[in-house]
């Protein structure tokens, strides 16, 4: 209620409810009101964002409609786009997110314990479905998780020596119709008094395709090759990738199928609302990945290098030929080999770990 407020005067001193004059009452009545109505004119403003995305309308034209519809009561471009995004994704709800009102104490004994009891009835639980269930901020949650009962990735691993049986993991990337050889790939064996060899520079072809690959410990899952002109959006992402890989599993995996755990980097598409939503109604798991950390993706230090040092200094000259070579080099990849990945990566997890941050240069 207004009137339990205690205002500050002109030199900042805190004013106490018996100094409070009905000026000042007043005056912070009408602040409230006045900020009452700025949120309900921010609400009407995103059922009419909402309204302008269903009609197909993007980002720059609901702001220019806003603009026309509300004029100097219109909120900010930025606010605008970001409302546009999330309903464009899926979300339903206008109204912000519940926020807990007291978010120091959210990591208490208690809280901890009752972390601690979710996760003996179920661990692949996410963050997000915990939080749900015991009506906790998400934050305090992970902090939980990962600082109070420190259970990381290598934890689990340790604990669960079957764990990275389950993990799929997958990325994209293009793959060029020329690609021209790295410097090891173009050395050549020459006496001292042989005359330097003149190399001509080369260029990628403009002529490419975009894999998507999904695989586990035994091998290729899923393997697709993105239309032209299509972009991995997190539709497409959704539609197309996860619900094929989900079924692929259950073809192929069957053993995994309700154990499974993806895991992917963070790139928007993988992490938008849709994608997040999904996963958590379908009780997938999701292992966390360090941003900027490609040297922590199997896809980027074991599968994608090797199939790009097969692909370099030859032309392929349409794209067919791309994804026949692809396709049969990918499933001529022996199965020691994706063991091995596995295992390199739970080696270069214990030593980023182990290093507590600072820089090394070999795994």
């Amino acid at each position: 209620m207004w009137w339990r407020i205690c205002p500050f005067n002109a030199s900042g001193r805190q004013l106490s409810l018996s100094s409070v004059s009905g000026d000042t009452c007043l005056h912070l009545k009408c602040v409230f009101n006045f900020s009452n109505s700025a949120m309900e004119r921010s609400l009407e403003q995103r059922y009419a964002i909402k309204f302008c995305m269903r009609l197909g309308k993007n980002a720059t034209e609901t702001f220019q409609m806003l603009q026309e519809a509300f004029k100097d009561d219109c909120i900010s471009r930025s606010q605008s786009g970001k409302w546009h995004k999330a309903f464009k994704e899926g979300r339903e709800e206008v109204a912000d997110e519940p926020r807990s009102e007291r978010p120091t104490t959210a990591r208490t004994e208690e809280n901890v314990d009752r972390v601690r009891e979710v996760l003996r009835t179920d661990r692949r639980l996410s963050v997000q479905q915990i939080a749900d269930t015991l009506h906790m901020p998400t934050f305090a949650v992970h902090g939980i998780v990962t600082e109070d009962l420190q259970m990381q990735l290598l934890d689990l691993i340790k604990n669960e020596p079957d764990f990275l049986n389950s993990v799929v993991t997958g990325d994209e990337s293009w793959m060029f119709e020329y690609d021209s050889e790295s410097k090891r790939q173009s050395c050549e064996w020459h006496t001292k008094s042989s005359p330097r060899p003149n190399k001509a520079r080369m260029s990628k072809s403009r002529i490419k395709m975009m894999i998507i690959v999904f695989f586990n410990i035994r091998g290729i899952l899923h393997c697709e090759f993105v239309p032209q002109g299509q972009t991995v959006s997190s539709a497409f992402y959704l539609s197309i990738l996860l619900r094929r890989l989900k079924r692929r599993i259950a073809s192929v995996r069957a053993d995994i199928k309700y154990t499974v755990k993806l895991h992917h980097d963070n790139a928007t598409s993988h992490t938008a609302f849709i994608i997040t939503n999904f996963l958590a109604r379908s009780n997938t798991p999701v292992i966390p990945h360090p941003p900027y950390s490609p040297d922590l993706a199997p896809c980027d230090f074991f599968l994608f290098p090797r199939l790009k040092r097969e692909m370099k200094g030859k032309h392929w000259e349409t794209v067919e030929n791309i994804q026949h070579h692809v396709t049969t080099f990918l499933r001529g990849i022996p199965v020691e080999e994706f063991q091995g990945a596995f295992q390199a990566w739970h080696t270069r997890l214990r030593k980023c770990i182990d290093a507590e941050g600072m820089y090394f240069e070999k795994y």
